[in-house]
């Protein structure tokens, strides 16, 4: 026989300052946990969402970054040719030369440095990335010394507004409008002219080549093609295979998320334990009536381990309240294959959510098992006559 749920509620209520502290101190740590991991997922889904399995990155063997790579002219040339790259309303290949490089500006709210990426374009590339579009401003000018500025960018960075001046490379450039990209990590970045931006930095040679397949198997064969090719000697891999590659960023965040949700959920243990072994403690003659009236020690222990339980979880409910505000909120972190800061979402999806309510209840049984094991063992006699 089961001792009615009811039994537990009543005494959660009744007791409520007690269940409030506990509660909250549950409530603290699924808030941390939530919001911290909704730092990694954050990073994963603004990399993830970046790309488009049509589109072919043809690069440097061996690098990690587009960065890093290097494309001359005349593999480009080669490259635009190979048979399965679609073609545009005036029949041209739908491949694009771009250049990649760092700057290094200081942050709008606190002042620190931190390095955007800024990847010089091709007009085609627009039409390759059909997520990037310009919401103020106009696009920039081919020859002249003109940028697009993600909105993220604009609003993370000091003088990068619309219309400002900044100093990029040799001289002064100017922000002639501002782009949105949908959450990807094109929104972390700095577009203008590819040839304007060689031109700037004193390269020679592009970073590297995007092409759009006319299909899944001919993306395939475009990568085939560019490996197999001994003019070229290089390689190439998917758009969205690029990206998710990069989602490893993430995982000092979710390592930290992990370790500090581990320590925080033992001193949550600990403050449940002693809640609980309170609530035993006041209530050792009830515990010997349950017994009376034919309740078995197993019930006993299932009564008490369901109510620390179900205090961990509404703490478990609040902590999801509390972590919800964050949800949204735009924050940056170093992409350690391209040292650059990119900008991500705090995500906090329901499975997030339903994984620190899962969180809470594993703290609530490792808090409550001793007390209730404790609750369990009382005999009836001497549970009678404790006062």
């Amino acid at each position: 026989m089961w001792i009615p749920l009811k039994y537990n509620l009543r005494h959660l209520v009744a007791r409520w300052k007690t269940t409030l502290v506990a509660g909250m101190t549950f409530a603290l740590v699924v808030a941390t946990f939530i919001i911290v991991m909704s730092l990694a997922r954050g990073v994963e889904q603004a990399l993830t969402t970046t790309g488009n399995p049509l589109n072919v990155i043809v690069m440097r063997p061996g690098v990690q970054s587009e960065g890093q790579s290097q494309v001359s002219l005349q593999t480009y040339q080669t490259v635009r040719n190979f048979a399965g790259i679609a073609t545009d309303e005036s029949n041209q290949p739908l491949a694009a030369p771009e250049v990649i490089t760092l700057v290094n500006k200081p942050r709008a709210k606190d002042g620190k440095p931190s390095n955007i990426q800024i990847r010089g374009v091709h007009p085609q590339s627009f039409k390759l990335r059909a997520m990037v579009k310009l919401v103020e401003g106009r696009m920039f000018t081919p020859g002249l010394r003109e940028i697009l500025v993600s909105r993220k960018v604009s609003e993370r960075f000091a003088d990068l507004k619309l219309g400002s001046r900044p100093k990029l490379g040799k001289g002064v450039w100017t922000v002639v409008g501002v782009f949105d990209a949908e959450g990807t990590a094109y929104d972390s970045e700095i577009w203008t002219d590819y040839q304007e931006l060689m031109q700037e930095f004193d390269r020679t040679e592009y970073n590297t080549v995007v092409v759009r397949a006319l299909d899944r198997a001919a993306a395939v064969a475009i990568k085939d093609l560019v490996e197999e090719d001994r003019r070229v000697k290089l390689t190439a891999k998917s758009e969205a295979l690029y990206y998710q590659e990069q989602t490893k960023t993430a995982a000092p965040i979710k390592a930290f998320a992990v370790f500090l949700a581990a320590i925080m959920s033992i001193g949550a243990s600990f403050a449940g334990m002693n809640t609980m072994y309170s609530r035993v403690a006041n209530r050792v003659r009830e515990i010997g009536t349950l017994r009376m009236l034919g309740f078995s020690p197993f019930a006993v222990l299932a009564s008490f381990i369901l109510e620390s339980v179900l205090l961990a979880l509404c703490g478990g409910v609040l902590g999801c309240i509390f972590a919800w505000p964050m949800n949204g909120l735009a924050t940056g972190t170093t992409n350690f294959d391209t040292f650059s800061e990119v900008v991500f979402y705090f995500t906090i999806t329901p499975g997030l959510m339903l994984e620190g309510l899962v969180f809470a209840v594993i703290m609530g049984l490792a808090g409550g098992f001793l007390p209730a094991w404790t609750a369990s063992r009382q005999t009836v006699l001497s549970a009678i006559r404790q006062t």
